[in-house]
């Protein structure tokens, strides 16, 4: 029976961690969905881009306000959980602050910065929690972030408090039980904030404080697990997602614009007067210019829509949105990835290629409303804190609307036939380019 608890934290630590890479496996098959695409180029600058905006926060703290308030949470939750390694060799030794020893003064430091870390993130997520539901700022009251994303979001912050909350009265438990010099808890520590908490066991007996100390540990861990297993259903996936994200992010001047391989091959037949334009191989009989559906998307790209952080600050920076446009780019990465989560199930009944089932990100999810209200400037890449392009998926949906469904809209179509004829934007020809200069005073 001593042995019981052991035993069944090690059930519990491996249930969580099979459920969490059954979890992760499907979201990179998913990705895997996503057409090639080669970034293993410029190593260096990528380690840089990773280490600089994923873990240093660099794009993060451009708003300052809601940057470093979120720089407080990050380095908290993290650190803190640095204890989860500690928590997880007693669960399945059945020791008591088994790293106390081999740190020794070292250890005392550690927990009391623990501690000054977790009432920091309860501040914050409390000033986070406001900013949403009683200032109740313009980005987060998008029609996109109703219904499960508003709810989502509430539920992290109340998940943080309740794990820092665990965390505080644990120690608090676990404080009062040294200082009565209870057999199994060895004098380790500091606690500058739980021990605030110690009135509240000044009655308790002993034989309770364990018990309340036990559950205390459970439910810690427990929480710290459920949370891990939540992330796959959460936009705060991104914790995880935001380092191969800016890794494998586009490292090219932003305003420049990937060739589409065929039609620049056909351009250079076109320019070259000794080419033979029979000899150039006709396109593969399933090419699809640019994209309709998920799958038409490069892996990347399905890989920034797992990554969005649904901060919003894509669509509030977006030019198009604010002068009241229906587009969001928000939305837009939100859409891929309700598509491509959609389209997981499906995957397992039809085997590895997708064969579809009647819907299509194009129009079912993104309208073409959406997609010609952008400019193309590139503010919703330049705002996301960990590099997500929402201008890629644009341009590409767009490219399919050109030239798989002749869908342009009229002005656009005036405007590439008259480059087609005439070489410029507008209805003259050549030689008449410069009458308008004779008219004027």
């Amino acid at each position: 029976m001593a042995y019981l608890p052991n035993f069944l934290f090690v059930v519990v630590l491996s249930v969580a961690v099979a459920i969490f890479t059954r979890n992760i496996r499907q979201i990179l098959r998913n990705i895997q969905l996503g057409r090639p695409t080669d970034r293993s180029d410029q190593s260096k600058a990528r380690w840089n881009n990773m280490f600089r905006i994923a873990l240093g926060q660099s794009k993060m703290v451009k708003r300052p306000i809601a940057g470093l308030l979120h720089v407080v949470v990050y380095i908290g939750f993290i650190i803190i959980n640095i204890e989860l390694l500690e928590i997880v060799v007693d669960g399945i030794l059945g020791t008591h602050r088994v790293l106390a020893p081999y740190l020794g003064g070292v250890y005392p430091f550690l927990i009391a910065s623990f501690e000054v870390l977790a009432l920091a993130v309860l501040a914050t997520v409390i000033v986070f929690w406001l900013r949403r539901n009683v200032l109740r700022l313009q980005r987060f009251l998008s029609d996109e972030m109703k219904g499960w994303s508003k709810w989502d979001a509430d539920l992290i912050l109340y998940f943080e408090v309740v794990l820092m909350g665990l965390f505080l009265t644990m120690n608090a438990a676990d404080y009062a039980l040294q200082l009565r010099e209870t057999p199994g808890y060895i004098q380790a520590g500091s606690f500058p904030i739980s021990q605030f908490l110690l009135p509240l066991f000044e009655t308790t007996t002993t034989s309770k404080l364990i018990v309340f100390e036990r559950v205390f540990w459970w439910a810690h861990i427990l929480g710290i697990l459920g949370f891990l297993n939540y992330l796959y259903y959460s936009k705060h996936l991104h914790i995880l997602l935001a380092f191969p994200n800016t890794f494998y992010a586009n490292l090219n001047p932003k305003g420049q614009f990937k060739n589409n391989s065929t039609v620049t091959q056909e351009v250079q037949l076109m320019l070259d007067p000794n080419a033979d334009p029979y000899a150039a191989p006709p396109p593969a009989a399933d090419e699809r210019f640019g994209a309709a559906d998920v799958t038409d998307l490069s892996w990347v790209q399905l890989l920034n829509a797992y990554t969005c952080t649904e901060c919003g600050r894509c669509t509030s920076e977006c030019p198009a949105n604010q002068t009241g446009k229906k587009l969001s780019p928000r939305k837009i990465m939100m859409d891929t990835r309700d598509r491509i989560t959609e389209i997981g199930p499906i995957l397992q009944k039809q085997g590895e290629k997708f064969a579809g089932d009647g819907k299509q990100l194009l129009g079912d999810y993104i309208t073409a409303e959406e997609l010609w209200a952008c400019t193309s400037c590139n503010a919703c890449v330049e705002a996301c804190p960990v590099d997500i392009d929402p201008l890629s998926i644009i341009m590409d949906m767009r490219q399919y609307l050109v030239m798989e469904e002749s869908a342009a809209p009229t002005e656009l179509n005036a405007m590439m036939s008259n480059i087609e004829n005439n070489g410029a934007p507008w209805p003259f020809n050549n030689q008449d380019r410069l009458e308008w200069a004779k008219t004027t005073n």
